[in-house]
């Protein structure tokens, strides 16, 4: 059985080798999904919601925090099956509908071997084709999410990709920051995320998250979630030498 974990009453990470997803409770017996894993992964995210017991046409909202196959793979097979909405950074929607090629990552040799080894993963595991998928709500900075049991902030941090998101919630100090974060396995350290399309724009947006005040939580999708000394952790960051 895969990993759900809760984080808070309202926040749970379902982990998986690749890209974790993560469940929020919404006050009208509804769920959203911040990502959707890789292709394939749509059956135990399912199952997740099953085990909260929820039906699948309680997923209300996937919010992608942006383009990438582990993070948007399944959102298509998830529409499918729950008939929820996707919302998504306005610059990376024409990448998750498939109307415009998605931007190449500038590998540093680091970058190169991790890349190489889980594309060879992939394959290894036959990870189904990505499949594109509408996006009904363009998000932009200084948005703001309907539905949730607290006010939650969006913010464009790009770098990873040029429309990647951030969601900072900061009535719960809590920041889902997508792949500009990421953690050690023993969520002693925070990192910059590898793979970049624009290295320095990633550097800082890491730095203003960095910087924001109400955080005690970052659910990284790639890592352990911080979960305590967050605020340090991040402040002992070095993303400028990270992947070098």
């Amino acid at each position: 059985m895969d990993a759900l974990t809760e984080i808070t009453p309202t926040v749970r990470q379902l982990a998986f080798p690749v890209g974790h997803v993560y469940l929020i409770t919404l006050p009208d017996d509804g769920y959203a999904v911040v990502d959707t894993g890789i292709p394939g992964s749509a059956p135990v995210v399912l199952a997740a919601l099953d085990r909260l017991g929820a039906r699948p046409d309680q997923l209300r909202q996937i919010v992608l925090t942006h383009s990438h196959i582990d993070h948007m793979g399944s959102a298509a097979d998830l529409v499918d099956a729950t008939g929820a909405r996707v919302l998504a950074g306005a610059l990376d929607a024409p990448y998750i509908r498939g109307t415009a090629p998605e931007p190449v990552p500038e590998f540093t040799p680091a970058e190169q071997s991790l890349y190489e080894g889980i594309m060879a993963d992939f394959a290894a595991a036959e990870v189904p084709p990505l499949r594109h998928v509408d996006v009904d709500v363009e998000l932009h900075d200084g948005d703001t999410l309907d539905g949730w049991p607290e006010p939650v902030r969006v913010l464009h941090v790009p770098g990873h990709t040029p429309g990647g998101i951030a969601l900072h919630l900061p009535g719960s100090r809590l920041l889902f920051p997508g792949d500009i974060i990421g953690t050690t396995p023993d969520g002693t350290r925070a990192v910059l995320g590898p793979g970049n399309v624009a290295r320095e724009e990633a550097i800082a947006s890491f730095r203003r998250l960095a910087a924001l005040d109400a955080l005690d939580t970052v659910c990284v999708p790639h890592g352990a979630p911080l979960r305590t000394g967050a605020r340090d952790i991040l402040a002992a960051a070095t993303p400028g030498t990270d992947w070098i």
